[in-house]
């Protein structure tokens, strides 16, 4: 399931490559290391899929926690986005997790970062620390 957390980010769960060209978006993030269960389609299956269908695309890979250097990562991700982005990982939590450090990060204000994820249907307490 796709859910929007404002104007211009959404996360998701699994993104495979065949949907891609229907989602509306200007870029993708991939926040799922590569093997992380069978069967999950590989990141270079999702940037192909991605270049095809002319959306940009960053492999962030997250597993055990969040490096400084993930963060900016992703920062300068949606620094760079020229258009609504989807983020995604197994569920959405690392991808919004994430989004909201790097969010964070570029100034936003944490209780508004808590607000959004709520809105979503995500719980952002476990980091509200890191947001401030």
């Amino acid at each position: 399931m796709i859910r929007q957390i404002d104007e211009s980010m959404m996360v998701s769960g699994q993104l495979y490559p065949e949907r891609l060209g229907d989602l509306g978006v200007a870029m993708v993030i991939n926040n799922r290391p590569d093997r992380e269960e069978p069967g999950q389609p590989s990141s270079a299956e999702i940037e192909a899929a991605a270049a095809a269908a002319g959306i940009a695309y960053h492999h962030i890979p997250i597993a055990g926690g969040f490096s400084d250097a993930q963060v900016q990562e992703m920062q300068d991700a949606l620094s760079a986005a020229e258009g609504p982005t989807l983020a995604f990982c197994k569920s959405g939590t690392r991808s919004i997790y994430l989004w909201a450090l790097a969010r964070a990060r570029m100034g936003d204000d944490a209780d508004a970062l808590l607000a959004k994820g709520a809105a979503a249907g995500y719980d952002l307490t476990p980091i509200r620390g890191y947001l401030a």
